[in-house]
């Protein structure tokens, strides 16, 4: 048997297959059976600022700003109530007590000095690590991409500052340089990149003349775009690469780690397979590792990444380009 142990953000994992953060780590039932299904780790369900916030007009401010949409919530506004941050708290701190696998905070908040605050209260609940889900929309036409990159930068440096846990920060993929803003990650002194964070995009009904707002779970085809930024970016920064998002089957897990990913973190698989589907990653994984006699991650990870790549390295985007060209193109001809 092989050695599906791994290292994220220096944090020990029996294997690399983690829960992502979703409505299933609500329950601490759920936590359980994720464990006893062989999860490597869990990234309990955001604590968002809007659940938090009281005040009505300030809650507005900041829904109108284009941060009114996460991609954990069943709702693009989902329901506010007064008191919820006490109550989180006591629920991660509970479940910490429960379980025996690595657990990881995620928080997703709006202002800068919130951040930090809410950041201190979830390391205070004897978690292993802090995912920093920075989820928003920039829908202001007045600001500039670099002013944005700029206050995620600085909301980071202030969290780092004031922690002691290894932090992972949730990216989305549409900055204009991933691999400059992983640099600068890198520096801030950041452990480890979630990539990516999937946008629920909205859906509109034309006959009846309204928005709707569905939950669709991911499929394997999302997975080419984190796949193709781990692949580029191994080897070239410090920081732990966790892939999110399209990995279903045990076969996605292999393509993640061959790219270069420290763990993968999944979620739509566990809504549409059971928990228990958790078993059926780990030990496919492990029989793939069997039949190609690799002993331990480590004798694969990163193979097949621009680092890996036989050749001359530089035309690694060009050359897997211009391959999908031609392919597609004989595909025509036939």
């Amino acid at each position: 048997m092989a050695d599906l142990s791994t290292t994220y953000m220096g944090i020990a994992l029996k294997n690399p297959v983690t829960v992502a953060a979703c409505s299933l780590s609500c329950k601490v039932e759920n936590i359980l059976r994720a464990e006893e299904a062989g999860a490597g780790a869990l990234v309990i369900r955001s604590l968002f600022e809007e659940q938090i916030r009281h005040e009505t007009g300030e809650l507005d401010a900041a829904l109108a700003k284009g941060s009114e949409s996460y991609a954990e919530a069943l709702s693009y506004f989902p329901a506010i109530s007064h008191g919820e941050a006490k109550e989180h708290l006591f629920w991660v701190g509970r479940t910490r007590e429960a379980t025996k696998m690595p657990l990881i905070a995620s928080l997703n908040a709006v202002s800068p000095g919130n951040w930090v605050a809410y950041a201190k209260q979830l390391a205070d609940t004897g978690v292993d690590g802090l995912e920093l889900n920075y989820y928003r929309v920039e829908a202001d036409m007045t600001r500039d991409g670099l002013s944005a990159e700029l206050q995620m930068l600085d909301i980071v440096a202030s969290v780092r500052a004031s922690v002691k846990l290894p932090i992972a920060v949730k990216l989305s993929p549409f900055y204009t340089s991933v691999g400059n803003v992983i640099q600068k990650l890198d520096e801030i002194g950041v452990n480890g990149a979630v990539m990516f964070n999937r946008f629920l995009q909205p859906e509109i009904d034309p006959d009846k003349e309204t928005v709707l707002h569905e939950m669709t779970y991911s499929t394997s085809a999302e997975m080419r775009v984190p796949l193709r930024w781990i692949g580029l970016l191994y080897g070239k920064h410090s920081l732990d690469m966790a892939a999110n998002t399209g990995i279903m089957e045990a076969r996605d897990v292999v393509k993640a780690l061959l790219a270069g990913a420290t763990v993968v973190q999944v979620a739509s698989t566990l809504f549409r397979n059971g928990i228990g589907h958790l078993t059926s990653l780990r030990d496919g994984l492990n029989a793939w590792m069997d039949s190609k006699s690799y002993a331990s991650i480590e004798d694969f990870r990163g193979k097949l990444s621009q680092q890996g790549f036989e050749g001359d390295s530089v035309m690694f985007e060009r050359a897997q380009y211009l391959d999908f060209l031609m392919s597609r193109q004989r595909w025509v001809k036939a």
